[in-house]
C-alpha cells in the first residue's frame, strides 16, 4: 500500500490555479524528485503534504489515513496526528540562531514528545555523528557555513522520527561548493532506505537517487517516471525543453 496517496489535488490563490488535478502515489522507501520551473506548484505541493498550505480539493492520505478528503479536512487534533508522520527540510533552514546546534536538535522531542533526555541526548548525539558535525554540537547557527546549517536541519527533522522526510530546494541557497556536503547526506538516507520526497533543481541526484522523478509545469504534473524514462527518453515537449535548458 502508498504511504502517501494523492489524488485530484487542487489549489487555487484568489483565481489563480497553483496546483491542477495532482495525483501519485508514494511507496515505502521510494526516493521521489519533484523537477520543473520556477513557480510550477512544487514546493506549493510539498507544503500541503504538511498542511502549511490548505488545498482546494482532492485528497492526501498519508499512511493509510486521511488528512484531507474531497476537499474536507480532518479534525485539528488528527491533522496534528497524521503530520507529525513527516519532517520537513526547508530551502532557508529555519535554525532558532538563539540556540547551539544541540539545543536546536533536542528541543522539539523535549516539548512535542515529552521523551527522556538520555533518549533525546543519545538521539542528538547519534545524529551529530551521522551528519559529521559532532564537533559543532555547542556551536551557535551564525557561526555555521550553509551546508553545515542544512545538514543541522537535516538532523533536526530525523530526531523527530519521521517515517518521510521531505525537501524543499534544500541546496537552492547554498554556493555550489557547499552542495554536495548536503547531498551526500541525503544519499546516505536514500541508502538507508528512508521515504523522501525532494523538490530540486539537482538533475544530477534526481537522475542518480530518486526510484522515481515527477516533472511538474504551470500547477500540473506533465509526466512522471523511472529517471531514465525521464532523463533519456521524455515524452512530453514541456520536459524536453526543460531538461534541454537544465541538463548543459
Amino acid at each position: 500500500m502508498a504511504i502517501i496517496d494523492i489524488s485530484n489535488l487542487k489549489k487555487s490563490y484568489d483565481q489563480v490555479e497553483v496546483l491542477s488535478k495532482i495525483s501519485f502515489e508514494v511507496n515505502k522507501n521510494d526516493v521521489v524528485a519533484i523537477i520543473g520551473p520556477s513557480g510550477s506548484g512544487k514546493s506549493t505541493l510539498l507544503r500541503s503534504l504538511v498542511y502549511l498550505e490548505e488545498v482546494n480539493g482532492g485528497s492526501i492520505n498519508i499512511s493509510g489515513e486521511d488528512l484531507v478528503k474531497d476537499g474536507i479536512y480532518s479534525k485539528p487534533h488528527k491533522i496534528k496526528q497524521i503530520t507529525s508522520k513527516m519532517g520537513m527540510v526547508f530551502q532557508h533552514f529555519n535554525l532558532f540562531p538563539h540556540l547551539t546546534v544541540k539545543e536546536n536538535l533536542e528541543m522539539a522531542p523535549k516539548l512535542v514528545k515529552k521523551e527522556s533526555s538520555l533518549e533525546i541526548q543519545a538521539r542528538s548525539k547519534e545524529l551529530l555523528d551521522k551528519i559529521g558535525l559532532t564537533e559543532r554540537a555547542s556551536a551557535y547557527p551564525s557561526t555555521l557555513s550553509g551546508g553545515q546549517k542544512q545538514r543541522v536541519a537535516i538532523a533536526r527533522a530525523l530526531m523527530m522520527n519521521p517515517e518521510i522526510l521531505l525537501f524543499d530546494e534544500p541546496t537552492s541557497a547554498l554556493d555550489p561548493e557547499l552542495t554536495g556536503e548536503v547531498l551526500q547526506v541525503m544519499r546516505k538516507l536514500a541508502e538507508e532506505q528512508m521515504t523522501m520526497i525532494v523538490v530540486t533543481h539537482e538533475m544530477g541526484f534526481a537522475k542518480e537517487v530518486a526510484n522515481k522523478v515527477i516533472f511538474m509545469d504551470k500547477g500540473e504534473i506533465v509526466e512522471s517516471g523511472n529517471p531514465n524514462e525521464i532523463f533519456s527518453n521524455p515524452k512530453h515537449e514541456r520536459t524536453k525543453a526543460f531538461l534541454n535548458r537544465n541538463l548543459k
